[in-house]
């Protein structure tokens, strides 16, 4: 049986606790084997560059879906961020989505699990998706986390603040969280109508934990009045519009609607 892992999250040089309770100085020092990821980003010209992201893989599961890549920072940790990314469940996106982001978070400081699940058409639907992303939540002991998701991974974040103790709050980036408007279609290739009320957000509402929502005005994907109505009803929802962005802008580092994600997730960290 796989066993879980679980860092000790203190500050080896003053030996204090950070927001969130979990800090630490950085690489324990039996995390190995490391590699590095390989990727590929363009700068303000355009070009393209390889950049480097160092991870430890970490299965939590048998399937080949069930596993992360877990990145820790050089320092003290300013909290624990679980990467979600989209694809309306499918199982032809994966991870490599939420690369950028983990790279980005770890030089904020953060530690980033940005995690894999199975989809549909590759042993996913409903329940299983959701009871992996639960599962690989609680695969590494990082104390309380933020989830970050976007798309169809912004509705597995939130339900995740739903059901697990662990996550104290959500970032939902141009989120799926109302199956029975817009999306319904997609929604039925994961689950059935009658699982819509244990799977669809809005369908749970009150989430119980803070939630952001950042969606763009001209996302081509998932209309914003998603978000919008989500945030109406739920209490503890704060609503981000970004003017002029797309559905891909709140995953991609340099834009605005990417720093306004950035940007909530502090607040959330900083808060639990």
């Amino acid at each position: 049986m796989l066993q879980s892992l679980s860092f000790r999250l203190t500050d080896r040089a003053a030996g204090s606790t950070h927001a969130c309770g979990h800090a630490f100085a950085g690489v324990p020092p039996d995390w190995e084997p490391l590699r590095f990821n390989v990727l590929t980003r363009s700068d303000k010209s355009g070009a393209f560059f390889p950049y480097f992201l160092r991870v430890q893989r970490i299965a939590y599961g048998d399937h080949p879906s069930q596993f992360g890549e877990l990145s820790l920072p050089t320092g003290a940790a300013q909290g624990a961020v679980v990467v979600i990314h989209g694809g309306f469940w499918h199982q032809r996106y994966g991870l490599e989505l939420g690369r950028p982001l983990a790279e980005a978070l770890v030089a904020d400081g953060f530690a980033v699990w940005n995690v894999e699940y199975r989809r549909v058409s590759g042993g996913g639907g409903w329940p299983q998706t959701g009871q992996d992303v639960l599962a690989a939540i609680d695969a590494v002991d990082l104390g309380p986390v933020v989830t970050l998701g976007h798309s169809a991974g912004g509705h597995l974040a939130v339900w995740a603040a739903k059901n697990s103790a662990r996550v104290a709050g959500a970032v939902a980036q141009a989120a799926v969280l109302d199956f029975t408007r817009h999306i319904t279609p997609r929604a039925l290739e994961l689950c059935t109508e009658e699982q819509f009320a244990e799977a669809s957000p809005t369908a749970l509402i009150p989430i119980g934990k803070p939630v952001v929502c950042v969606h763009g005005d001209r996302d081509e994907d998932v209309p914003v009045e998603q978000s919008v109505a989500f945030c109406a009803a739920e209490p503890q929802a704060e609503l981000v519009v970004v003017a002029g962005a797309g559905h891909m802008d709140v995953i991609t580092p340099g834009t605005e609607a990417w720093e306004r994600c950035r940007t909530a997730v502090r607040g959330l960290a900083r808060d639990c």
